[in-house]
């Protein structure tokens, strides 16, 4: 089992009011970059009667790996997460949640910005507009798309035991409770989010736009941890995942079923259809689409989904 988190020495307020105004949205995404890592701090996280021990990194960041003394049944659960310094005086006191995924046939790792949310990644006065002016549960997300991965939850399993989900990104942690309100208010499947590095209020303008080889390491963790599942991979061609998707595939083609590429650059067309003709060879379906209709027709067509 693995767990990620920060230990911080200050970190704004940032308890969102769901407002449509511009300088109350710019305030509270302001807040998200607003924070002091604590370096090196002593954490311990401790989960049915087990203890583990690790020390954050530079930036705060620690990551707990761990195997459970007694068999853990799928679902969600508990850790309670405790940070000291380095004379043993108490920090904080936490407790977080992670997922064991049920055994189904399929798991799905899915990009967030214009493949599930319009963020004009490409375009920096667009891009932040959209973060700046709305509030997460104001955020735009392309039409049909909650359908199709309402779908692709139940696909070939029972609807106790849902595929798992992996929410990829290049989006900074300090976007994690903002993405998951969204995704909760808008009725995505819950899934496990895996993030770029922290980012202090000075780069808040960088933000989204780093971090494309650390989304590639991160997939291949998650396939190497689930080495026998079948992966669907869904992205967009505004950025890198095209190309991060078909370095997967050549390491671990045997995992990967089909890749899904929203194309929303049109510039790119003929280059991302060249990588999707190349997977084609390695016997991955792919499809590129414009509209989630259309991605829902190809999942039919394949037998991903009824």
């Amino acid at each position: 089992m693995v767990i990620y988190g920060h230990v911080f020495k200050h970190r704004a307020n940032a308890k969102q009011r769901f407002k449509n105004g511009f300088f109350v949205n710019l305030k509270h995404v302001f807040k998200l970059f607003v924070l002091k890592p604590y370096p090196f701090a002593k954490v311990q996280l401790n989960f049915n009667g087990q203890t583990v021990v690790t020390t954050a990194a530079y930036d705060g960041f620690f990551k707990f790996e761990w195997e459970a003394n007694e068999n853990v049944t799928a679902g969600w659960h508990e850790v309670e997460v405790t940070a000291f310094t380095e004379d043993g005086k108490q920090l904080a006191k936490s407790t977080g949640s992670f997922y064991v995924p049920h055994i189904t046939q399929y798991a799905f790792i899915s990009d967030i910005d214009d493949t599930i949310m319009v963020s004009h990644s490409k375009t920096i006065g667009k891009r932040l507009k959209e973060l700046l002016l709305k509030n997460p549960r104001t955020r735009k997300t392309f039409q049909s798309t909650k359908y199709h991965y309402e779908l692709l939850a139940q696909a070939h399993t029972e609807p106790q035991q849902p595929n798992p989900f992996f929410y990829v990104s290049s989006s900074e942690w300090n976007l994690y409770d903002y993405l998951v309100e969204t995704f909760r208010f808008n009725g995505f499947p819950e899934g496990t989010f895996l993030l770029n590095q922290l980012k202090r209020w000075k780069d808040l303008l960088k933000t989204g736009k780093t971090g494309h080889e650390g989304k590639l390491l991160r997939i291949m963790r998650i396939i190497d941890a689930f080495p026998n599942q079948k992966f669907i991979f869904l992205g967009d061609n505004s950025q890198k995942d095209p190309e991060i998707y078909y370095k997967i595939a050549e390491k671990y083609g045997k995992n990967v079923i089909a890749v899904y590429i929203r194309n929303v650059r049109k510039s790119k067309l003929l280059e991302t259809q060249e990588i999707l003709n190349k997977l084609e060879d390695k016997n991955i379906s792919t499809c590129l689409f414009v509209h989630s209709e259309d991605a829902i027709a190809h999942s039919k067509k394949i037998g991903l989904i009824n």
